[in-house]
C-alpha cells in the first residue's frame, strides 16, 4: 500500500521525539516542583531543639538539593536512572557516612546525621536512599572491619569516589532474617533510626508543595487554600509532621545516651512511616489530577513512600518486635504443621 505523500510526512515527523512539555507553560495556575516550594512544616518549631550547628548544616543541605537536585529529580525518576553527576557537589556537604567516625569520615551525632537526612528526603528519597546505604556501608567497615580494610575503603567513601552497597536479604528470605544463609548476619540498630527520618522528610516536602500549591490554584474564583475541607486535609497532615518529628528527636536521644532498645527503633520506625503513608496519599487527593503526575513532586513521593513502608522491617515485622519487647512474647513464626491432620 502506498501512503499519498502528505501522510507519510506527517508520520515520518510524528515518529521524531516531541520536546519534554514546559509544565509552567502548560499549568500557569501552579508552580512545578522542579522550583521547590520554602519550608513550612516546623510548625511547633522544632529548630528551636537544635543546636546552631545543626542548624546550619541542616540549611546548608536544603539548600543544596533545593538548587541542585529538584530542577532535574523528576526526569531521572520517570526515566529510572540516579544523576550521578550530583555526587561530587554531594560529596562536599562533608555528610557521605553521617556518624562514622575517623578515616575522613563525617563522624556526625545520630540527631545531625537524621536532620540531614530528612532534608534530602524532602526533595528527594532516591538521593535519600543511596546516601543512607552507602553510610550504613561505610559505618560497617568502621564497626567490624580490620584497620587495613578501614584505611582501604573508608577514606574514598568518604568522598563518594567510592561507592557503597549493603546488603541485608536474600532469594528466599525477606522479614525472616535469622534463616539468611550470609555468614556476616550483625545488623546496626542505627540504620532503622535513620530510616525512621526519612518519611519525616518526604512528608515535609509534600506539606510544602501542598501548601503552596493549594494557595496557587484557583477554582470556583477562589484559592482551594480557601476551602474547608483542603484547610482540614492540611491540618492533619501538619499535625502528622510535628507528631513524626518529635518521635523521631526522641528516638535520636534515646540512642545517644545508650537507653534504645529494639522496641524502641521499630515502633519508631513503623509508626512514622504509617503516619507518614497517610501524609501523602492525603496530600495526592490535595492535588487531585496533578497528584498522579511528577511534575508537583506528590505522585513521586506517594511512590517512593511504598518501599520505605515495607523495607528496613515491614510495618508488620517491626510492630511484632515492639509486641516482643513489652509482652515477653515472640510471635513471628507461625505454629509448625502437624503432619497428621485430624480431617
Amino acid at each position: 500500500m502506498i501512503l499519498p505523500s502528505k501522510f507519510q510526512d506527517e508520520t515520518e515527523k510524528s515518529d521524531k521525539p516531541s520536546p519534554p512539555l514546559d509544565v509552567s507553560v502548560a499549568f500557569p495556575q501552579a508552580t512545578p516542583a522542579s522550583v521547590f516550594p520554602p519550608s513550612v512544616s516546623d510548625y511547633y518549631r522544632f529548630d528551636d531543639l537544635l543546636s546552631p550547628e545543626e542548624k546550619t548544616l541542616r540549611m546548608k543541605v536544603r539548600e543544596f538539593m533545593e538548587k541542585e537536585v529538584a530542577p532535574i529529580m523528576a526526569e531521572y525518576w520517570e526515566k529510572a536512572e540516579f544523576p550521578f553527576q550530583i555526587l561530587p557537589k554531594l560529596a562536599d556537604l562533608g555528610i557521605a557516612g553521617f556518624n562514622t567516625e575517623g578515616y575522613g569520615s563525617p563522624g556526625l551525632s545520630i540527631t545531625t546525621s537524621a536532620i540531614a537526612n530528612a532534608e534530602i528526603a524532602r526533595v528527594d528519597a532516591s538521593c535519600s536512599t543511596f546516601l543512607l546505604v552507602h553510610s550504613v556501608g561505610m559505618l560497617t567497615i568502621a564497626s567490624c572491619g580490620s584497620e587495613e580494610q578501614k584505611q582501604k575503603y573508608l577514606p574514598s567513601l568518604a568522598q563518594l569516589k567510592t561507592i557503597a552497597c549493603w546488603a541485608l536479604t536474600e532469594p528466599e528470605y525477606g522479614s525472616d532474617a535469622s534463616a539468611v544463609n550470609t555468614t556476616a548476619r550483625k545488623v546496626l540498630a542505627v540504620s532503622r533510626v535513620m530510616v525512621a527520618w526519612q518519611p519525616i522528610g518526604i512528608s515535609m516536602g509534600v506539606y510544602d508543595m501542598c501548601l503552596r500549591y493549594l494557595k496557587e490554584r484557583k477554582q470556583f474564583g477562589a484559592p482551594l487554600a480557601a476551602f474547608q475541607l483542603n484547610q482540614q486535609k492540611l491540618s492533619l497532615m501538619l499535625g502528622d509532621i510535628q507528631a513524626m518529628t518529635l518521635v523521631g528527636w526522641r528516638l535520636c536521644k534515646l540512642y545517644d545516651k545508650g537507653k534504645m532498645t529494639p522496641g524502641h527503633a521499630s515502633l519508631g520506625k513503623s509508626w512514622i512511616t504509617l503516619r507518614a503513608r497517610e501524609t501523602v496519599v492525603l496530600g495526592r487527593e490535595l492535588l487531585g489530577g496533578n497528584g498522579i503526575l511528577a511534575d508537583f513532586h506528590v505522585a513521586k513521593a506517594f511512590c517512593d513512600m511504598e518501599p520505605i513502608y515495607t523495607y528496613e522491617g515491614t510495618y508488620d515485622i517491626n510492630s511484632l518486635v515492639t509486641g516482643r519487647e513489652i509482652t515477653g512474647f515472640a510471635s513471628f513464626k507461625a505454629p509448625e504443621m502437624s503432619k497428621h491432620c485430624r480431617l
